[in-house]
C-alpha cells in the first residue's frame, strides 16, 4: 500500500495544498488570494478569512481530482511561521495550522511543522535537476527572493528541513514589493510580477541599471525613486519594468559574487516568486554552478512542505 503525505502552505496571498508520494509530487493545487483593484496587498485579517474560505474546497479539487485509494495517508506537514528564526510569525499561517492539525487529529496521523521559508528552498531543490543529496552534504547559498522576503542565506540540511543564516539581501524593501507597487503604479493588478515580466519583453530601449550595494546587502528605496521619476518623466512602460528587472538582476549578481568570496565557491539556490522573472534568471544564469526553483515551484506552493513531511516522516521510521 502506498503512503502519501500532505502538504499545507497558506502565505500572505495563496492556499495551496500538494500530495507528495515516494518522494514525487503526485498532485497539487493552489489560489491566489483576491485583491482589489489599485490595492498592494492584503491586510492580515483578511488573509487569513480567505485562507479559511479557501481550504474546504482545494480539499475537495485535490482529494477528488486525485484521490489515494491506492493508498493511505501517513503523515501532513504545515508551514507554521514564516522564517525559521525566533519570534517569526505571521497570523495567515494559522488558517493552514488550525487544518492541519484537524486532519492529523482526526486521521490519527503525525503533524510536522516547517517554516514557510524551508518549503521554498525545498521545492527549488527538488525542482532544480540535481538530486536532494547534491544540496544536503555541503553548505550552500541560497536567495529567497518574494513579495514579502529578500534574504541571502548560509543554507544548511539538517533534522530534515534547512537551517539558514541570514548573510544578505535587502535592507529595506523586499524585491517583489518593490515590483508590486511598480506595477500597481502603472495600473495592473496585483499581484503584478508575471504581467509586468510580459511587459518587460517588449522593451525597445535599454535603461542603465541602478543599485546600491555593500557588504552583501542592497537598497531597494532608490530603485523605486528611480522607476517613478523615469514613469513621470514619460518612459515607456516597457522599458521602465525592463529597467526594474535588470537593476534587481545585477543587485543580485552582485550579491551572489560578494557571498562566494566570503563563503568560498559554494552552489547558489534562487527560490521565490521573484525568480519566477525571465529577466532576472537569464541574467543569474551567466554564473557558474547556481540552480533555479522551476517557474511553477518558485512561486508560493506546498509541494515543498509536502516534500519535508515525507522526508521527516521516513527519517524518523528508519530510527
Amino acid at each position: 500500500m502506498k503512503k502519501y503525505f500532505l502538504g499545507v502552505d497558506t502565505s500572505n496571498y495563496t492556499t495551496s495544498l500538494a500530495l507528495v508520494c515516494d518522494g514525487e509530487v503526485v498532485s497539487s493545487v493552489r489560489r491566489l488570494l483576491p485583491v482589489k483593484d489599485g490595492e498592494k496587498g492584503l491586510r492580515q485579517s483578511d488573509a487569513v478569512f480567505h485562507h479559511t474560505k479557501a481550504l474546504p474546497s482545494l480539499s475537495e479539487e485535490l482529494f477528488h481530482g486525485f484521490g489515494i485509494s491506492d493508498g493511505e495517508l501517513c503523515g501532513i506537514g504545515v508551514s507554521s511561521r514564516p522564517r525559521d528564526a525566533e519570534g517569526s510569525y505571521m497570523p495567515c499561517f494559522l488558517a493552514g495550522y488550525s487544518y492541519a492539525s484537524g486532519i492529523a487529529h482526526s486521521h490519527n496521523i503525525p503533524m510536522f511543522e516547517f517554516s514557510h521559508q524551508s518549503g521554498h528552498i525545498a521545492a527549488a531543490v527538488y525542482s532544480s535537476g540535481k538530486d536532494f543529496s547534491f544540496f544536503e552534504c555541503n553548505p550552500f547559498i541560497s536567495f529567497h527572493i518574494s513579495g514579502g522576503t529578500t534574504e541571502a542565506l548560509l543554507t544548511e540540511f539538517c533534522n530534515e528541513t534547512y537551517l539558514c543564516k541570514i548573510v544578505g539581501g535587502t535592507n529595506d524593501a523586499s524585491c517583489g514589493q518593490i515590483i508590486d507597487r511598480a506595477g500597481v503604479e502603472m495600473g495592473i493588478k496585483f499581484p503584478c510580477g508575471k504581467e509586468l515580466d510580459m511587459l518587460s519583453q517588449k522593451s525597445t530601449k535599454k535603461l542603465p541599471a541602478s543599485v546600491s550595494f555593500k557588504d552583501g546587502y542592497f537598497s531597494m528605496s532608490g530603485l523605486q525613486n528611480k522607476y517613478e521619476k523615469y514613469l513621470a518623466d514619460g518612459e515607456r512602460k516597457e522599458d521602465v519594468a525592463l529597467f526594474l528587472f535588470g537593476s534587481i538582476a545585477l543587485a543580485i549578481k552582485k550579491s551572489s559574487i560578494y557571498l562566494r568570496e566570503l563563503y568560498g565557491n559554494l552552489p547558489i539556490l534562487y527560490a521565490g516568486g521573484v525568480m519566477s522573472n525571465s529577466v532576472i534568471r537569464k541574467e543569474l544564469s551567466a554564473l557558474s554552478d547556481v540552480y533555479f526553483a522551476s517557474p511553477e515551484l518558485s512561486c508560493d506552493n506546498a509541494c515543498g512542505t509536502a516534500i519535508l513531511t515525507y522526508k521527516k516522516y521516513i527519517s524518523l521510521s528508519s530510527m
